[in-house]
């Protein structure tokens, strides 16, 4: 499997992206899809994280703000990212958590980058001020 991100750059505050996360082979079979990011000497952090069932998280610094959501007939994950500020700057990796079959599953968001088992390269943002 493998997880390809796109749409990273380099905008101003207050401006908008969108980042696409291809993945290799159908998303039917994954749980949930997160966003990561981490900036230079910081922890990796989830940013956005979808389940199979549609149940969506977000930090907090990013609610209102940024919005996750999955195509599974195009196996893409996207975030679109409004009203960018400079602490918006990192690295934003695509994540896929395969989890497990039944209904545990379905609405599960997991938080913690060690339970995800696939990675993308990560994709550049950088918010000027």
């Amino acid at each position: 499997v493998q997880l390809v991100e796109s749409g990273g750059g380099l905008v101003q505050a207050g401006g908008s992206l969108r980042l696409s996360c291809g993945v290799s082979g159908s998303i039917n079979w994954i749980n949930a899809m997160a966003w990561f990011r981490q900036a230079p000497g910081m922890q990796r952090e989830p940013v956005a994280v979808v389940s199979s069932g549609g149940t969506t998280y977000y930090v907090d610094s990013v609610k209102g703000r940024f919005s996750i959501s999955r195509d599974n007939a195009k196996n893409t994950l996207y975030l679109q990212m409004s009203s960018l500020k400079p602490e918006d700057t990192a690295m934003y990796y695509c994540a896929a958590y395969r989890g497990g079959t039944g209904p545990t599953y379905v609405h599960y968001t997991p938080k913690n980058f060690y339970e995800y088992d696939y990675w993308g390269q990560g994709t550049q943002v950088t918010v000027s001020s």
